[in-house]
């Protein structure tokens, strides 16, 4: 068997040419999908699109056991019937980066609540600090995951796992005070808004910034390019007047689709690929490597064993915050139908606070509001 790959541009790129050549009938047998486009995905494989894993794995008769896999990786996508639907490959979570060759000069210590870090970020800004604090990929550091790791819900029917009849409701007086709160910092030019994506990314590496939170998975990327300071990860702060403990935090990055309409023996190719990089050798690599987490307990033990985490503290972080307690409805994940686009919308309601055009309250009514027109439109195309 060889596996060939084509690249097809970031997350949003890809999933939309797969859909666009599984209509023209020369779609992939395997496409790479981001954790938010799950509901679309669902919604194509109960219109015979997808080949869910379970099912190919059992129609193979290949080797599979869906309890080898972390439960925090795969409860994001199973069905109703806890089937897994598609392969989890890389997973990462949000974790707080901190440059502590800096918050050692300032006398700084690493901030576990967001009083702490507001704290550190303004005693940074009065020590010369540039843009003290910043993230990258905002709806799902700042929301999605504020929602889960305070236990708040994010939407009705379990964050949209208990049916596509959800509607959103994170405009809460929780979420819309921790908005605010940032925007407030920005006032003060203790934080510093640098894109949607990873873009603030360069501000953390120059030290313009010394407190960003983003993936875990940048940390193979900060082994090479971090070359002028000491750099640390942390659990993501607590917001003590949303909550009296962390829950524990969601996953991003992406999973791996098999589509219908090819060859039964190509398939047994697919879900020998799927064995292979599932493996515990395999996956504690990439794990140690990319900071991405490891997607079987087999390579997380394999990784402890090997002294990795010894050896690199805070590289169990992203594992930890995970795990860290038994998800609930508000904090298994996120389920909704066009949710690449209510994205677009939460970066616009988002980038209006930023730049002060709105208050945290009106900004985030109106994303609800918007969002709730995408959640119906996928509603009436998938009932």
């Amino acid at each position: 068997c060889q596996v060939n790959t084509v690249y097809k541009g970031n997350y949003t790129e890809t999933m939309t040419s797969a859909i666009s050549a599984f209509r023209a009938k020369e779609q992939p047998h395997i496409v790479q999908v981001f954790e938010v486009g799950t509901a679309t995905m669902m919604a194509a494989n109960d219109k015979g699109a997808v080949y869910p894993v379970y099912q190919l794995m059992e129609d193979t008769g290949l080797e599979f056991n869906q309890d080898a896999y972390l439960p925090a990786v795969v409860s994001y996508y199973t069905d109703t019937d806890n089937k897994l639907l598609s392969l989890p490959f890389n997973s990462s979570t949000p974790v707080l980066w901190y440059n502590k060759t800096k918050l050692d000069e300032l006398g700084i210590e690493v901030p576990t609540t967001w009083d702490e870090l507001r704290a550190a970020a303004k005693k940074a800004k009065q020590g010369g600090v540039d843009a003290p604090f910043s993230f990258g990929w905002q709806s799902w550091t700042q929301i999605e995951n504020f929602s889960a790791w305070h236990d708040i819900e994010m939407g009705t029917e379990e964050n949209g796992f208990g049916g596509i009849n959800t509607q959103f409701t994170f405009n809460n007086d929780k979420v819309v005070g921790h908005i605010q709160s940032i925007a407030d910092m920005g006032k003060d030019g203790d934080f510093k808004y640098g894109g949607r994506r990873g873009d603030s990314r360069a501000q953390f590496v120059n030290g313009e910034t010394i407190l960003w939170i983003n993936s875990s998975a940048y940390y193979g990327g900060f082994q090479k390019d971090i070359k002028d300071f000491e750099f640390g990860q942390t659990m993501l702060p607590l917001e003590n007047s949303a909550a009296d403990r962390p829950q524990n935090s969601i996953i991003g990055g992406a999973t791996l689709w098999v589509l219908q309409g090819h060859e039964e023996a190509e398939y047994k190719c697919v879900g020998e690929f799927f064995n292979y990089i599932s493996n515990a050798e395999q996956q504690a690599s990439w794990h140690q490597n990319t900071g991405y987490v490891p997607i079987t307990t087999a390579a997380y033990d394999l990784s402890k064993q090997q002294g990795f985490y010894e050896t690199n503290p805070g590289t169990d972080v992203a594992i930890k915050q995970l795990s860290l307690n038994t998800p609930t409805a508000n904090s298994k994940g996120v389920r909704f139908g066009n949710f690449v686009q209510v994205r677009d919308v939460i970066n616009e309601e988002l980038e209006a606070v930023w730049t002060g055009q709105k208050s945290a309250k009106d900004a985030m009514d109106d994303a609800v509001a918007r969002g709730n027109e995408l959640l119906r439109k996928f509603e009436a195309a998938n009932k």
